[in-house]
């Protein structure tokens, strides 16, 4: 069997989102889904409006999710030690660099492929911050 963990914040649920979780899904037999904690994703600079807890909620409600935890806080490597991953998929915006994560899973004698998932080609904003963008603006315009 082989398993594909997927991660991010997932503050808003979005069809960018949806896509991401497919294209994860196609490339194993189980998709665990990891939910960024709030001070990581604090730390990170995003502003949330869902907590982590709701956040996880959303998530594993999704049919394609087989299983959402919350990820580990400080060493991003502890929650990939937890869930063992054969794949870890990756957006196509995510900041992480595919081989640095192969060499330091490696060096925890975790064998991992890193794949890189596609931008979806939905219409509308294709980001969480695109999303809350277009709605600030749409806010200020009424006002």
């Amino acid at each position: 069997m082989t398993r594909v963990m997927a991660t991010g914040v997932f503050d808003i649920l979005h069809p960018g989102h949806i896509h991401f979780l497919q294209e994860a899904a196609k490339n194993g037999d189980e998709l665990v889904v990891v939910v960024a904690r709030d001070e990581t994703a604090k730390k990170n600079g995003k502003q949330l409006l869902f907590d982590e807890r709701t956040r996880l909620m959303m998530i594993s409600q999704l049919r394609i999710v087989n299983r959402a935890v919350l990820g580990a806080i400080g060493d991003i490597y502890t929650t990939v030690e937890q869930v063992k991953p054969d794949i870890i998929a990756l957006g196509y915006d995510q900041k992480f660099d595919p081989a640095e994560i192969v060499r330091k899973c490696s060096e925890r004698g975790i064998q991992v492929r890193v794949l890189r998932m596609s931008r979806s080609n939905h219409d509308g904003p294709p980001s969480t911050t695109e999303i809350k963008r277009k709605l600030i603006s749409e806010i200020q315009n009424r006002f």
